[in-house]
């Protein structure tokens, strides 16, 4: 943080704030006099988690919680330098008193000629928004989205990282969601997708995550070309990108265009490939699009096409409960009606471990098994063509 901001803060303190210094971490505002002691680490970096689940969408045979998706936390950029989180942590470690006028001093700082003052009071709002959630329709308030939003579109790629992330902070409060749309938030939080850092587009991807959780937005997201740009990320990103990609796929897909936009993006290729890796930490992900995607006859084609049957039979037979549970809900649908693709998953052998699921699980999840198995064991007599339902 630079030293003016720090004793702007400073100075604008009620009279009987307590200000904690020592030499050793800031030496060159210390003196004899305001020698008091710094609360702990501990207490000042509080992580924030942003609890949010789509877990709660009826999957007919699964009993599951979030934990299946990433969280789209905010801080893990590391775009924090280790010399300057002495003062983050003085920053933090103050009371709010004064926050509405150190707010509006870096809010104007955002609009600054210089790139590093820009840089500076992007990260620090980031920081406030982070840590103490009731700053974040402050910030808001005080006129900082459309600044942010123009660094979204800065050549600078640390800058647009940083714009970036604090709009993810920011979006993390509901009643800020309408306000970063009206703004323009969507088409450059997809820009970043596409030229940004690797962070700034894992962070755009869950900023378009938290946006989505409004129904309205979830087609103009679609329409603004986020959905390629998240199969890309899905496909090619790191393994946080990998499910930050995944969360916000499964949110966007929810809406009929956008499984069709989803599967000519080519996202069934990435999805099969990591549900066939069973160790990767990815399978319930993956297998969670899949399941939301393959009510549309596009789908089904295109997972049939992947490779995705015999994959999901192994994950029937060698996959964990709940990994087991989602492949019988994703058959079942491939199933339902195709003779050809029944004809298909029985000759991969799924019928054996089918039976075996039918030792576990809950209620729901048996009767889900049981339906599959009848359909397999149905006669295969007549056309065997395909007999897809086109309906969503």
């Amino acid at each position: 943080m630079p030293l003016s901001t720090l004793l702007f803060y400073i100075t604008n303190l009620p009279h009987s704030t307590t200000v904690s210094f020592t030499p050793k971490l800031f030496p060159l505002i210390y003196t004899p006099n305001r020698n008091f002691p710094i609360p702990a680490p501990q207490t000042l970096m509080t992580e924030i988690q942003a609890n949010f689940s789509y877990m709660g969408r009826n999957f007919s045979t699964t009993n599951d919680n979030s934990t299946a998706f990433s969280d789209c936390n905010s801080d893990r950029s590391g775009e924090f330098s280790t010399t300057s989180s002495q003062s983050r942590r003085l920053l933090l470690s103050c009371p709010t008193d004064n926050s509405d006028e150190l707010i509006q001093h870096l809010v104007s700082a955002l609009e600054s000629s210089s790139i590093d003052d820009q840089k500076q009071a992007a990260m620090e709002i980031r920081l406030l928004a982070k840590n103490k959630p009731e700053n974040r329709l402050k910030i808001a308030r005080a006129g900082a989205v459309r600044p942010l939003i123009s660094l979204i579109s800065s050549s600078d790629l640390q800058l647009q990282e940083y714009g970036v992330t604090a709009i993810l902070n920011l979006s993390l409060c509901d009643e800020n969601k309408e306000q970063l749309v009206s703004s323009g938030a969507i088409r450059p939080l997809v820009k970043a997708l596409k030229v940004g850092t690797s962070t700034a587009k894992e962070n755009a991807a869950c900023a378009l995550l938290r946006l989505s959780q409004l129904d309205e937005n979830k087609s103009v997201i679609g329409r603004s070309g986020a959905i390629p740009l998240l199969v890309n990320l899905l496909e090619t990103g790191r393994i946080r990108g990998k499910k930050d990609a995944s969360t916000a796929l499964y949110s966007l897909c929810s809406v009929k265009e956008n499984k069709i936009r989803a599967v000519e993006a080519g996202i069934m290729k990435p999805l099969v490939e990591l549900m066939a890796d069973l160790v990767s930490n990815m399978v319930d992900k993956a297998a969670f699009v899949v399941s939301i995607l393959v009510s549309t006859a596009e789908a089904r084609a295109a997972l049939v096409e992947e490779g995705g049957i015999p994959v999901l039979v192994e994950i029937v037979e060698v996959g964990s409960q709940r990994q087991k549970e989602i492949a019988v809900v994703i058959l079942l649908q491939v199933c339902d009606e195709s003779v050809a693709y029944r004809t298909m998953v029985g000759r991969e052998g799924a019928i054996p471990p089918l039976v075996a699921l039918l030792q576990s699980g809950t209620n729901l999840a048996k009767q889900k098994t049981e339906t599959l198995i009848e359909l397999l064991r149905r006669p295969r007599s007549g056309n065997t063509a395909h007999s897809e339902d086109l309906s969503d």
